[in-house]
């Protein structure tokens, strides 16, 4: 299980926290959607949980580990995806002989299986590919080292439609009991049918912390051109033709999928009222 509490982190002695009492518990087995607006921090949090920063105040544990002091067993055991990454001018194989014995479970055969559903191969060479086959090859071998924690920042920039596509097929065929997935994403479309668990956060900290199930057992997400019924809804965000509407669930019949744009809105505009649904 990841923990992360009471967390504050600034970049510069005196400057602006980029993340303040920050506090966030991932059960292992998940695939977490981290949504927030740009400034809130997800990417120094992977940040901090990969190890690549230190925490100012607060602790980060993953499974016994504290991040910060990188020990060998933690740093076989987590792979991290930044946004922005730079590939060396050579075969996959050869980047694969000097990076692969770094994580003990990597699979040659779940690299080929990744590639293939990616639409690649394991013959090519990483300089001679555009940006979005770099990425897809990148995630091949993310998936591939099976590690039990991955962090993904922005995974779909940069991949076409296809690319996206796959890339929802991808993570879930490497989908274990045991690995938690992270994904800090502003592309909630490219990610809303894979995600089992949800955290939206703002400069504020934390504004919801939930599993997906706990979210559609509270909350009905659908569309409706009904003017009336949206104002008597817990939250309406305007859409083309009409209203996406937020409802309270009267019964198991009454659940649908989550609306991540709306109920991003919704937690933004109306957080106390959210935390008074969720409130255990």
């Amino acid at each position: 299980m990841l923990k992360v509490k009471n967390v504050s982190f600034a970049y510069r002695r005196g400057g602006r926290q980029v993340l303040s009492d920050y506090s966030l518990t991932i059960p292992d087995g998940t695939i977490c959607g981290l949504l927030g607006p740009n400034g809130a921090g997800k990417s120094t949090l992977l940040s901090l949980i990969a190890g690549l920063l230190r925490t100012k105040t607060g602790t980060i544990d993953y499974n016994g580990h504290n991040p910060a002091e990188r020990s060998v067993e933690f740093l076989s055991d987590i792979f991290f995806v930044p946004e922005e990454f730079e590939l060396p001018n050579i075969p996959l194989s050869t980047y694969l002989e000097c990076s692969a014995p770094f994580y003990p479970r990597f699979s040659m055969d779940a690299l080929t299986r990744h590639l293939a559903t990616f639409e690649m191969t394991p013959d090519v060479h990483l300089g001679r590919l555009s940006m979005g086959q770099k990425k897809r090859v990148f995630l091949s071998f993310a998936l591939a080292c099976n590690t039990s924690l991955l962090l993904l920042d922005e995974p779909t920039n940069g991949l076409d439609i296809p690319g996206k596509r796959l890339f929802r097929k991808a993570v879930l065929s490497g989908m274990t009991d045991d690995r938690t997935v992270i994904i800090s994403t502003h592309q909630v479309y490219d990610v809303d049918k894979i995600l089992d668990h949800i955290v939206i956060t703002d400069t504020a900290g934390v504004l919801l912390d939930e599993s997906v199930n706990d979210i559609t057992s509270r909350l009905k997400f659908s569309f409706t051109t009904d003017r009336s019924r949206a104002e008597e809804a817990l939250f309406a965000l305007d859409a083309p033709g009409g209203y996406n509407v937020v409802e309270h669930v009267e019964g198991a019949a009454d659940e649908t999928d989550v609306n991540l744009e709306t109920l991003f809105e919704f937690t933004r505009q109306k957080g106390d009222m959210v935390k008074g649904i969720f409130r255990k």
